[in-house]
């Protein structure tokens, strides 16, 4: 086994040792998570390369019911002694706390689907130095396309992470996955004026980044912002690309489709499972079986397997994104959307999304613009995290943005507002082109919306 391979059957035995050690204390509900993370990173700043870092993290965090009253403890240290007093810690806990007369208990065994595409010996085999030569070709890629972009920021990323889960039922598997992320941040000067920021991305589960595209990219972006004018308040059209969506979706959509937000009365789509609540253009699916997802495991984070869950098919609302809690609750399956953040033994889980795809067309992105006879196409997003998730209302700023009319960009805006309310937004989509990306929890393409509420800076 190479160094800096990760020992699966060492993080599924400290996971299996816990339970054990509290069931031995008479404890009959107890769930143990481990993880193991290890990261090589490169910063890019001022057109510069800093902050090279290798760095290894790992724990295990412990969560044990006695009669609905929970209890929850981790620890950084992977070593029995440190183990145990974290065990006793929880049961502590536990008995500290109040009932939920909810608690329906840890999942119980299911067969486990098998995934591809997530894991790469080259990701897990990179180290300091090769990751500063590839930074280097990103940002040498960037500076070399035109001697007005600066670079502002940027970042080359691996990742390699272990995790393991045991519970009192029977709840035994383990896994690892590799990431490869990058992004280069660049700014453009001529004559007096600055644009705003412009960004490129790439991310992988396996060792194959386009790192000199997403420079070149991102200072082509930059270039193309200067000389920018303003936009006149109105009605538009507008297409919005991945980074966008992700911006606006995820402070918006997302959390109303999940079930805990669902049941606490937070959601304006509590109720609706089965009504139309899109345009039919749009069809939603939480793709957890994803291969080479960005967010793709054969099973969430405590234990059961992931799938994939239909939310929104040709406009109709069909589901919400479940853990095993609140699908006890509604007395229906986990949807495999337990999350602790990035494999996080220092948390419990909490319903997230896998990867949220929006399905493409087979239009081009082009072919999708030239059907725009006066609008805008926006690339980025500020603000969305002001967004009113329980109503769903919006105001951001976008920044730089392009002018289209006549089907083609025209020119540079510096920035404008977008206003407007997801759900009416989402029945405005008259279009989706081809280009599909995966950004975060994210797979989506450009996805046009007739009607958008646009206020010229």
């Amino acid at each position: 086994m190479a160094s800096n391979q990760i020992d699966l059957n060492e993080l599924l035995s400290f996971t299996l040792k816990a339970v054990k050690e509290l069931e031995g204390r008479g404890v009959s509900e107890a769930e143990a998570y481990a993880s193991q993370i290890r990261m090589v990173s490169i910063g890019l700043e001022n057109n510069q390369l800093v902050r090279a870092r290798s760095v290894v993290e790992e724990g295990i965090g412990i969560r044990i019911s006695i009669g609905g009253r929970i209890g929850f403890a981790y620890t950084s240290r992977l070593e029995a002694e440190s183990v145990s007093r974290t065990a006793e810690k929880a049961l502590k806990l536990a008995k500290a706390g109040r009932p939920d007369p909810r608690w329906a208990g840890f999942p119980e065994p299911e067969t486990i689907p098998k995934v591809s595409e997530t894991y790469d010996e080259e990701v897990a085999e990179v180290g300091v130095e090769e990751a500063v030569r590839l930074a280097s070709e990103m940002l040498d890629s960037a500076l070399k396309t035109d001697g007005r972009v600066r670079v502002s920021e940027g970042a080359l990323v691996f990742w390699t992470v272990g995790r393991a889960v045991a519970n009192s039922l029977g709840v035994e598997a383990s896994e690892a996955g590799t990431w490869a992320e990058c992004f280069t941040s660049t700014v453009a000067k001529e004559a007096g004026e600055t644009t705003p920021s412009c960004f490129e991305f790439d991310a992988s589960r396996r060792f194959r980044l386009d790192l000199k595209r997403v420079g070149a990219e991102a200072a082509r972006l930059a270039i193309s912002a200067l000389n920018a004018g303003k936009a006149e308040d109105g009605k538009y059209t507008v297409i919005l690309g991945q980074s966008a969506l992700l911006d606006l979706l995820i402070h918006t959509l997302i959390p109303a489709l999940k079930a805990d937000n669902v049941h606490r009365g937070k959601s304006p789509l509590k109720g609706r499972i089965g009504e139309k609540i899109a345009s039919e253009v749009l069809t939603i699916i939480d793709e957890g079986l994803r291969a080479g997802g960005l967010s793709t495991w054969s099973f969430d984070d405590e234990g059961s397997p992931s799938r994939d869950t239909p939310i929104i098919v040709r406009g109709v609302l069909k589901g919400f994104l479940y853990d095993h809690y609140y699908a006890s609750i509604d007395g229906c399956r986990s949807s495999g959307n337990a999350r602790r953040g990035f494999a996080s033994y220092a948390s419990t889980p909490r319903i997230e999304p896998t990867n949220f795809k929006i399905e493409a067309s087979q239009k081009s992105p082009e072919t999708l613009m030239a059907e725009v006879d006066r609008g805008f196409y926006i690339p980025f997003l500020q603000g969305a995290h002001s967004s009113n998730p329980e109503s769903g209302e919006f105001s951001v700023v976008a920044a730089p943005a392009w002018k289209i009319e006549g089907g083609s960009l025209t020119r540079p805006i510096r920035a404008l507002m977008l206003t407007g309310n997801i759900y009416e937004l989402l029945e405005n989509v008259s279009g989706t082109a081809s280009n599909l990306r995966d950004i975060g929890v994210l797979v989506a393409p450009w996805v046009r919306f007739e009607n958008v509420g646009v206020v010229g800076g």
